[in-house]
């Protein structure tokens, strides 16, 4: 048995099976709702629909439940009801302004302002109602709605986890990836004022028992029967479910005998009871009446994120309705998203980052496609995105693709294609001096005289060089813009972007503003904006967000231009960590301020020069934790040597090491065929070889990490070459694209003893 259904029961052909049609009936029901705590129906009738056939008396299926019975309706009608008898003072939680038209009609609940997240689909719903909300093509079936649509979707939804029991303040697991249906169930959970506690599918099981288990979750949204077959097993012996609900895929799909006894809804089934309890919900003046409305506030928790658990089990971040609404309000300075827009979803949505950016987009009547690693570059080329929100491996790929498609060339159109790049970045490296964007951390004022001879220079040597730019948009840039898209900027998050990458795509037209955030500040608190993108930063504090820098010991304030730990203030700040009250103190003062963990300092003010528009803006150099002291007791941050690294074609991926060993090593996953091709070159092996040893691919990606880390402050001694690459199924990188270093050190511990005892032998 694969657990409850609600799907209705084919009634029977002959009148003498009916008594055996109502035992069934009933049977099906009492297991509904003994698995479930409680139904908040409000005098309104669910329906099982059956085939018309005679019923010589009606029958009464009392149920366990205070004020609530089935009956099976008379002959002419055929079928079966549920039927509510509203109880007085029953609590009915309300997103105020999404859910206007079923609160009491004196109004004196209902809002015009956002109070919860939810409340934005009301509003963009008005604004926007027929344009397209969602375009969601690999999903089956694949969807398209609008904003609308959308709104109700959202609505049924939320009505109809009232419907199966799901209370106000209750947990509900949300564990899927990217889909509309995501969304839908992400803002239902939130809209009758439960609290999602999300992840993908992607993470371990025991990692999402253990979020599960430690969030008290009451039941589970997951995305397919593929998913969940592989959590059951585990999650049967080891937690407790009132309910399932599949997302997308057939309930036939899922294992025998792993959910016994736990009620099982489709995503339509939820939807179509939510419809009709809605529709006999507004209709009935009663029902409304015999309710005890409250609604959502804007300090109320609406998700629980668990960090990606770069060291040790994820933390379950609080974050509440004001935290999100903070995000939403206050974007538009960095993307002046407009309506018609389109942005390209890829990044996995229940992360904070996305999420985020997702809610304050369709609040500007925005058209979100989901795509998938595998499909961005065909989808980048079709649909053209204005926007793309993404991580730094993803603009790592797409220069990766450029740079490849650029080598393969003929040897005249690559000559004028390196040619021309080179150009444009010295072009953009003079633009920014006159414009006052040229980034330092020197705090000495410079000369009103040397400042302008200075600015004076640099639109000289630009004006120069601008025809060869204008030239090289239309002969080389041109067909990058038609293959990638992103007319108007993309925007980076959840980690560095490294300064070749910012400043190759400056170059070659492509708008990348860099932001900065965690999940604690959900998440935004700094970004370049399109007027002041200032590169090798992450530009100044979003609106109603403060900045300081710190000594890691003294906690004494540091002034502009000194390193220290970074810390910020500001209403986005979560409520603090989940059952975790010691972690909580530990990241957020009594004065508000959250400790960020990451190294960094403040642009000095300058009244004229070359960086006089840098002022205020924030510069981060890695985190504290990933800081490595060796044994002579000099500091190093691994982050600028690994991205100098990174430059190389030649490795795909690399992880410095070397805590308390007297110099530093790495860890190199190197791309094979580019190696391969760069030993053909210079001759190490034969054109026609088809494999390289790994001594001499060693020796190559020695001289190739030693050619591109040369002016970085520290160099890397040997280095290890490992075949298998860092991913997210193997547990090496967050599902966020984040290295979990304490995770790669640990699975090459011994191999890093070996190489470090072998260096010291030689």
């Amino acid at each position: 048995m694969l657990g409850t259904s609600i799907n209705p029961i084919k009634p029977p052909s002959s009148s003498a099976s009916w008594n055996c049609y109502y035992w069934s009936c009933e049977t099906r029901m009492a297991t509904l709702l003994s698995s479930t705590s409680s139904f908040d129906y409000y005098n309104h009738s669910l329906h099982f629909l059956f085939s018309p056939s005679k019923l010589h008396c009606p029958r009464i299926l009392v149920s366990k439940l205070p004020g609530l019975r089935f009956r099976v309706s008379s002959p002419s009608k055929s079928r079966v009801f549920c039927e509510s008898k509203t109880q007085e003072g029953q609590i009915r939680r309300c997103s105020p302004l999404l859910e206007k038209a079923s609160l009491p009609s004196n109004g004196a609940l209902a809002s015009d302002e956002w109070k919860a997240v939810p409340d934005i689909w009301r509003s963009s719903a008005e604004k926007h109602g027929d344009r397209v909300a969602v375009v969601d093509p690999y999903h089956d079936p694949p969807s398209t709605m609008t904003y609308k649509q959308l709104e109700q979707e959202i609505l049924d939804f939320t009505e109809g986890l009232r419907v199966i029991g799901v209370n106000p303040e209750e947990k509900v697991a949300l564990f899927a990836d990217n889909s509309c249906r995501w969304l839908v169930a992400d803002q239902g959970i939130m809209a009758m004022g439960a609290i999602n506690v999300v992840r993908g599918s992607r993470s371990a099981v025991e990692e999402l028992l253990h979020i599960y288990n430690h969030s008290e979750s009451v039941g589970l949204v997951v995305d397919n029967p593929e998913f969940f077959n592989r959590l059951a097993g585990t999650f049967s012996s080891k937690s407790t479910m009132r309910f399932l609900v599949l997302l997308w895929g057939e309930k036939a799909w899922l294992s025998n005998g792993e959910t016994h006894g736990v009620p099982i809804f489709s995503y339509k089934e939820i939807i179509e009871l939510g419809r009709e309890s809605r529709v006999a919900h507004i209709g009935s003046h009663d029902a409304r009446q015999g309710c005890k409305y409250e609604i959502i506030g804007s300090d109320d928790i609406a998700t629980i994120v668990y960090t990606s658990g770069t060291t040790g089990n994820p933390k379950g971040v609080m974050l509440t309705h004001k935290n999100l609404l903070h995000q939403i309000e206050n974007l538009w300075d960095v993307v002046p998203a407009e309506a018609g827009d389109r942005f390209l979803s890829m990044l996995p949505t229940w992360h904070v980052y996305e999420r985020a950016c997702e809610y304050f987009t369709f609040t500007h009547g925005i058209e979100q496609v989901y795509t998938t690693v595998r499909n961005l570059k065909d989808d980048l080329r079709h649909y053209q995105p204005q926007y793309l929100i993404s991580v730094p491996l993803v603009y790592e790929t797409l220069y990766r693709g450029i740079q490849k498609q650029i080598s393969t060339s003929s040897t005249i159109r690559k000559l004028i294609a390196v040619s021309f790049i080179k150009v444009s970045l010295a072009y953009m490296e003079f633009k920014r001096i006159y414009e006052g964007l040229y980034l330092t951390r020197n705090t000495e004022q410079p000369s009103y005289l040397a400042s302008l001879l200075d600015c004076l220079w640099a639109r000289i040597i630009a004006a120069i060089l601008w025809p060869l730019h204008v030239l090289a948009k239309k002969l080389v840039y041109q067909k990058i813009h038609s293959a990638i898209g992103i007319s108007k900027a993309g925007i980076n998050g959840g980690g560095s972007l490294p300064m070749h990458l910012d400043k190759f795509f400056e170059a070659i037209g492509v708008t990348v503003q860099n932001g900065y955030g965690l999940t604690e500040s959900s998440p935004v608190v700094a970004c370049r904006r399109p007027y002041c993108n200032v590169i090798g930063s992450i530009g100044h504090p979003i609106q109603h967000t403060e900045f300081k820098v710190v000594d890691s010991e003294t906690g004494e304030v540091l002034p502009p231009g000194t390193r220290g730990i970074v810390k910020v203030r500001g209403p986005q700040v979560m409520k603090g960590y989940y059952k975790n009250p010691l972690a909580t103190k530990q990241a957020l003062d009594e004065d508000g301020w959250l400790d960020t963990g990451d190294i960094g300092w403040i642009a000095p003010y300058h009244l004229a020069g070359r960086s006089h528009r840098c002022g205020g803006v924030i510069v981060l150099e890695g985190r504290a934790k990933d800081t490595i002291v060796l044994s002579s007791g000099e500091n190093v941050e691994p982050l600028e040597i690994e991205e100098a690294a990174m430059r190389s074609s030649l490795i795909q991926q690399i992880v410095v090491v070397g805590q308390d060993q007297r110099r530093l090593a790495a860890i190199i996953v190197p791309n094979k065929d580019e190696v391969l091709q760069a030993a053909k070159v210079s001759s190490i092996v034969d054109p026609d070889a088809v494999d390289l040893g790994r001594d001499k691919m060693t020796s190559l990606l020695c001289e190739e990490l030693s050619k591109w880390t040369s002016e970085c402050s520290f160099q890397v001694g040997p280095i290890l070459v490992v075949d298998e690459p860092f991913t997210i199924d193997s547990g090496l990188m967050t599902p966020t694209m984040k290295l979990r270093r304490d995770q790669v050190v640990a699975k090459y511990k011994e191999e890093i003893a070996n190489l470090y005892k072998w260096d010291s032998q030689n």
